[in-house]
């Protein structure tokens, strides 16, 4: 008689059951999500509404550099660095599969230095050019933490420079059992950088920096070069008022992830795989980075009802079902302004590498950004 999902998680190896309890494996909403399984649809991840683009007076621009407007927002920018009220936060628990299943912030951007060794000079040149070193908050995985953390050796001291581990679950076989892999073993994943504000939570650094008069998060992909901190788009967050701000940039035709789009009335986030068919992308003239930038007490307190998405992968050859969810929802409970950023030259916000063959490409804009805003000589 085949086991229950029950009886299946209760028999996990106990070193399983030790990492899923490290990791805050919630057991009870992992058994609520298993039982849509051969109820659901494909169409169970489409978003529900009235899709329709945003206006284009939705998408905002920086000020001129060298106007008085756009010198404005660069005072009140570095005047937050300056007092340690941003933390940059950047999302660092995915293995580059198509790099060869290395950990991505440990690949070298540029010869010689990982987009970790990057990030860590980015915010020593803050320091030399503001006097303090904004906090640096990596959000790892089961799979990367170890790794990055041995990268950071004597730099992590736990709170300018800190890592803490996004959530862990496990895999389930399209009925709905425990996934066993190719050597018989329950196969874990990470569910998704949408764990970020419980995680970060979890972790006190956010309490901590609250408390002493932290603002301004900026939430950013290890494997993003152009989304650096940069003091006029911090002073364009700060200037608004909305706790939320999301970068946008011209879409080519290539990119697959997240677009604005409204939804029954409210702009938001959506990731093209819950657009239903009934609304063309191709009409959204712009795409999301995955940066951001949050106020520090509004995360603190927030307090919204996740969706978790059924994702069907195969591991081993063989079919398998995980639920995710993502940290762009945050823009459909938040009030959420939307700035348009370059996509080119040395001034670009997006630069992303998926796998060697792009890095290749990359690389010459990579250093070009990286010397422009100080970070490599």
């Amino acid at each position: 008689m085949a086991l229950s999902l029950d009886e299946q998680l209760a028999a996990l190896p106990s070193d399983v059951q030790a990492l899923l309890k490290q990791h805050r494996f919630d057991a009870e909403h992992f058994k609520r999500l298993a039982a849509r399984l051969g109820t659901e649809s494909a169409e169970d991840n489409f978003v529900k509404g009235q899709i329709s683009p945003p206006h284009p007076e939705d998408l905002e621009e920086l000020p001129t550099v060298g106007s008085p407007e756009h010198a404005q927002l660069v005072a009140l920018g570095e005047s937050a660095l300056r007092e340690g009220k941003v933390a940059l936060l950047v999302l660092a628990g995915g293995m580059a599969t198509r790099m060869g299943g290395v950990i991505k912030a440990l690949v070298d951007a540029i010869p010689g230095k990982s987009f970790l060794d990057l990030r860590r000079a980015e915010m020593r040149a803050l320091e030399r050019r503001y006097g303090v070193a904004p906090p640096l908050w990596l959000m790892t995985s089961h799979a990367t933490d170890a790794g990055i953390r041995a990268a950071l050796g004597a730099d992590l001291e736990g709170k300018s420079v800190a890592t803490f581990t996004q959530h862990l679950s496990l895999r389930l076989t399209p009925t709905g059992d425990v996934f066993l892999d190719e050597h018989g073993r329950p196969s874990e994943h990470a569910p998704g950088h949408g764990d970020l504000p419980d995680a970060l939570r979890e972790s006190g650094l956010l309490a901590s920096f609250v408390e002493r008069g932290g603002k301004v998060i900026m939430i950013s992909n290890i494997d993003n070069l152009g989304g650096t901190l940069d003091p006029a788009t911090i002073g364009f967050h700060l200037r608004h008022g909305k706790p939320l701000t999301a970068e946008v940039v011209d879409k080519l035709p290539t990119d697959r992830g997240g677009i604005p789009a409204y939804v029954d009335g409210r702009l938001c986030i959506l990731e093209e795989f819950r657009i239903p068919p009934s609304f063309d992308p191709k009409t959204v003239r712009v795409f999301a980075t995955n940066v951001f930038y949050v106020d520090a007490a509004t995360l603190l307190s927030l307090d919204m009802k996740w969706s978790y998405f059924t994702v069907h992968k195969k591991v081993d050859d063989q079919p398998v079902v995980q639920f995710e969810r993502l940290v762009n929802e945050l823009s459909s409970s938040l009030a959420t302004a939307y700035v348009h950023m370059p996509r080119d030259g040395a001034e670009s916000r997006f630069l992303p590498v998926k796998d060697n063959a792009e890095l290749a490409l990359r690389e010459p804009e990579i250093l070009a950004v990286a010397r422009a805003r100080g970070i490599v000589s």
